[in-house]
Parts: structure tokens; C-alpha cells; sequence
């Protein structure tokens, strides 16, 4: 018995060794995804007029990144605060902690480096090597275009200043360990033809990031096998408001919409009569940004449009909204 119990002490104590090995390792060696590139982005008339389109109405950066009015409709973007920070996400929503997206207009950026922000953006590491919750899409963000996350950090820096200090976000145990291990190198794509509408399409749905609030999530992570399917929750005061799933199901879907009706969707927000409605808190109020996708090319969202259609439909009826 005594041997036996011996032999169950080292194999315990092996077991720890190994445990806090490893999480040493994780928390000294990681994340690892290589130096901040020595790079100055030159910040043309050309790059700058391509990255505030695709900060603001593709990859929709200032979605998180500045103040929204959630007293409206769409929680329209507060032009005082554009790139100021403050959106938060946490266990209430589904995450695991408390993140906030940081102010990222020259008041908070002055001491980084274009090479500093290009690793942030794209691989998820910031200035201080410390690892980024991907809650930014960095995954997404790193199988850009170089030339298009060039262009977004060309706009940038174009943005006016907001004193404006963010939380730190603080993650919840063993995520507060795991997070190291999230990053990865970027894997930069070139940007597809227009012509090629299905792989162009892609590259823009990877943009935009569809896929982050159109699939179930768990932990922050999605649901493999539930891709565009919807279905995520965001849980509101008045209830739960879950996406929609979009992919062309016929009878759960958007297997019936046409392409003139998909663009109008977004279009619509575009209308000079357009004003969002006055929301009341009892009210469930959509997350999705439509005023800033509605900024979106039409080119682009008939792309989006011919990439949807060749995925394999998901039957998935989900339930909207449930209020309480």
C-alpha cells in the first residue's frame, strides 16, 4: 500500500511539474508571432481613401472602436467620438471577461510604430507583446490584403484625437492564461479580381466578418459547423435578440432573396429620408451596424451576395427575438 501511494505522489507531482511547466511556457514564450516589421506606411490621398472605406463601412473598425448611440435604432456611431474606444464586451454577451475595444485615435497610438499596429491588427500581439482577445478579428484581419490593412492604418492616422483613457480588459481564468495562445502569424492574400465574383466575395465576407455574429458562439469561440448559420444571442435589458441566419436555406434562410432585394437591404439606410427610430429600453435593438455596411459598395455587396449562395445551406429556424 505504501509503495502504491508513493507511486501516486510521483506521478502527481510529475503531473504539476508538467502543468506549471506549461503554463509557464505560455505565459513567458507566447504569443510568439514574430517582431513588429520596420515599415512606414507612406499615407497617400489613395490609401487613405481606401482605408476609411474599409474601416468604416467593410471591416467596420469604428463599429467597436468609437461611441454608438444605442438610443437609436442600429446604434448609429457618435461622430464626436469616432476611434475613441469604449465598446464593451463580456459573460453578459457570452465572452469570457471583460474586453474593451481601445481608443485607437492618435491620443492613445502617438508612441506606436505603423510596423506595431500592422502586428496588432494582423496577428493580434499589441506594442507591449501582450496578447489581443480576438474579439478583434485579427484572424480575419491577417488573410487581408497587406495592401488594404496598409491602407486602414494609413486611415488611421488620419483620425482626429480623443483624450479618452479605456479598461483594461480582463480576462476570465484559464482564458486569461489560453489568450496567449491565441495569436498567429499573419498570412497575408492578395486581393481576388472583381470579375472572379464568388472569390472576391470571399475576400470581402472575411473583411466584414459575417461569420463572427451569424454562427453560434460558445465562449467567444464559433460553433464549428454553424458558420452563417446564425443563431448567436446578444442579451439586451428587454430580452434576447439572436442573428439571423444567412445562408440560403429556403425555408430558415435567405434561399429566397434575390439579388436586387439583398442589396436594398443595406441600401436602405442609405435614403436621404432615412432617420433610425427612437428606441425605448424595454425595446430590443438590432447590433447589426447597418449604417455603416450600407456604405458599402454595391459591387461589393453583390459580391458578398454570389459568395453566400455557393455555401452549402444550413436548416437552422432561429428564433429572433425573446423578450421578457
Amino acid at each position: 500500500m505504501k509503495k502504491f501511494l508513493k507511486i501516486a505522489g510521483y506521478i502527481l507531482l510529475a503531473i504539476i511539474v508538467l502543468l506549471v511547466s506549461a503554463i509557464a511556457y505560455i505565459k513567458i514564450a507566447l504569443p510568439n508571432t514574430g517582431e513588429a516589421e520596420y515599415v512606414t506606411i507612406e499615407r497617400t490621398p489613395e490609401r487613405i481613401e481606401r482605408g476609411k472605406y474599409l474601416a468604416n463601412n467593410v471591416a467596420v473598425c469604428m463599429d467597436c472602436h468609437s461611441t454608438r448611440n444605442w438610443n437609436l435604432y442600429a446604434g448609429p456611431m457618435d461622430p464626436k467620438g469616432v476611434g475613441a474606444g469604449g465598446e464593451v464586451f463580456n459573460q453578459q454577451m457570452g465572452f469570457p471577461g471583460v474586453f474593451y475595444a481601445p481608443n485607437i485615435t492618435p491620443y492613445a497610438l502617438k508612441d506606436w510604430t505603423d510596423g506595431e499596429l500592422l502586428r496588432a491588427i494582423t496577428t493580434g500581439v499589441d506594442k507591449d507583446r501582450k496578447a489581443l482577445f480576438p474579439v478583434m478579428g485579427y484572424h480575419r484581419f491577417g488573410k487581408m490584403d497587406k495592401e488594404d490593412v496598409y491602407s486602414m492604418i494609413a486611415y488611421i492616422r488620419t483620425l482626429p484625437s480623443v483624450e479618452k483613457n479605456i479598461p483594461e480588459s480582463v480576462p476570465d481564468f484559464p482564458v486569461n492564461i489560453l489568450i496567449n495562445t491565441m495569436p498567429a502569424k499573419a498570412d497575408f492574400q492578395k486581393r481576388p479580381a472583381e470579375t472572379d465574383i464568388v472569390k472576391y466575395g470571399a475576400y470581402m465576407v472575411n473583411a466584414t466578418g459575417c461569420v463572427d455574429c451569424h454562427s453560434k458562439m460558445d465562449k467567444g469561440a464559433i460553433v464549428p459547423g454553424t458558420e452563417f448559420g446564425g443563431g448567436m444571442e446578444f442579451l439586451q435589458p428587454g430580452g434576447i435578440i439572436r442573428s439571423p441566419n444567412i445562408t440560403f436555406d429556403d425555408a430558415t434562410g435567405i434561399g429566397s432573396w434575390s439579388e436586387e432585394a439583398f442589396t436594398a437591404r443595406f441600401k436602405m439606410y442609405t435614403h436621404a429620408d432615412y432617420k433610425p427610430a427612437q428606441m425605448k429600453k424595454s425595446d430590443l435593438n438590432t447590433p447589426m451596424p447597418w449604417n455603416m455596411y450600407s456604405g458599402m459598395k454595391e459591387s461589393d455587396l453583390k459580391a458578398i451576395y454570389a459568395y453566400l449562395k455557393s455555401l452549402k445551406p444550413i436548416k437552422n429556424n432561429v428564433v429572433r427575438y425573446e423578450k421578457k
